[in-house]
């Protein structure tokens, strides 16, 4: 999806990428999955039409965040690419529109449900989104560090999750006979570069210009960088994602309608995370903008999205729960 408020959107990430191409047709899209086993699109009226009109009718009903129409909407769209197994990560906390993990567990078992009924093999895995994944928040800024990644070099917890949910994915589809021995063909293929080759393909096949990926200085970058220090010394104890999100938005890297153009280049680099500590006027976090309309505005609202303590903070799990439906024999 795109940007919208607080929320970022992978299609507006990838396409911080020069002439990289997010709308294809289904005939297109099969054809990119079958040359390069993967491929990422943007939602066409073929795929899954009826889902707009539903949330439309959602909007103006009040039943957004009714939990069986978000199963419903998002299960659609996966059912109609016609995929065999599926892999969630059903997130929860501040920075996640599930806040707790009961929430989240109900939405993940009604998803999984959904996928049972119709045949596919469904796994959920519930995240942690107490505080964003990575350091990065905005559309360059985070397609740079999940190069990083791809090339062995990214943050753990990124690297963690991207672990976690393609093992079941690889587990899934039948390629090995245990979830370890998924992990270990992928974290293989970052550490022999092959993840990267193949990204790299992946953003040719869909007319991304590939030198912006080999050299990163080439992506977006923006004119102006502030950063935004802490107080006093402590530990970082609390971080409120939503708003962090919502400074990245303000400065322009996402929208408050549809119709609104971004900046690509903007956005916010954390420098501490939970359980950092950190010392009075060392960086929390970097902001990275173009206009500096609402600077002052948004170094507020990071510093107040920080809470610093004497004490360190007892750590968050990674993921909280993983849900299966009986079609995966997990």
């Amino acid at each position: 999806g795109r940007a919208l408020g607080n929320e970022g959107g992978t299609i507006d990430k990838l396409e911080s990428i020069k002439d990289f191409d997010v709308n294809m047709s289904m005939d297109e899209f099969a054809r990119n999955v079958n040359k390069n086993k993967f491929a990422v699109g943007a939602q066409t009226a073929e795929l899954a039409p009826a889902d707009k009109k539903i949330y439309a009718l959602r909007d103006v009903t009040g039943t957004i965040e009714s939990i069986p129409l978000i199963a419903s909407s998002i299960m659609s769209k996966k059912l109609a690419t016609g995929a065999d197994c599926l892999v969630l990560d059903v997130t929860t906390g501040d920075g996640s529109f599930m806040k707790t993990v009961d929430d989240a567990e109900k939405l993940a078992n009604e998803m999984a449900d959904i996928g049972a009924a119709a045949g596919m093999k469904t796994v959920a895995c519930i995240t942690d989104m107490s505080q964003p994944l990575g350091y990065a928040i905005g559309n360059a800024l985070e397609v740079r560090e999940a190069v990083e990644t791809l090339k062995g070099n990214g943050p753990d917890d990124v690297l963690e999750i991207a672990l976690t949910l393609g093992s079941y994915m690889v587990y899934l589809s039948g390629a090995v006979g245990s979830i370890d021995e998924a992990r270990k063909k992928l974290k293989h293929t970052i550490d022999d570069g092959s993840a990267y080759k193949k990204f790299l393909a992946f953003v040719a096949e869909q007319g991304g210009d590939v030198s912006c990926i080999e050299d990163l200085s080439k992506m977006p970058t923006a004119a102006h960088v502030y950063p935004v220090t802490a107080q006093k010394d402590g530990y970082i104890t609390k971080m409120t994602a939503s708003e962090l999100g919502r400074a990245s938005m303000e400065l322009g890297a996402g929208r408050q309608t549809k119709s609104e153009p971004i900046d690509y280049a903007v956005g916010v680099v954390l420098n501490k995370k939970l359980g950092d500590s950190v010392k009075k006027g060392e960086a929390l976090a970097y902001l990275h903008y173009n206009d500096d309309k609402k600077l002052k505005e948004e170094i507020e609202r990071v510093s107040q999205s920080y809470t610093v303590s004497d004490t360190p903070a007892e750590k968050r799990p990674l993921v909280y729960k993983v849900i299966a439906n009986k079609q995966c024999n997990l």
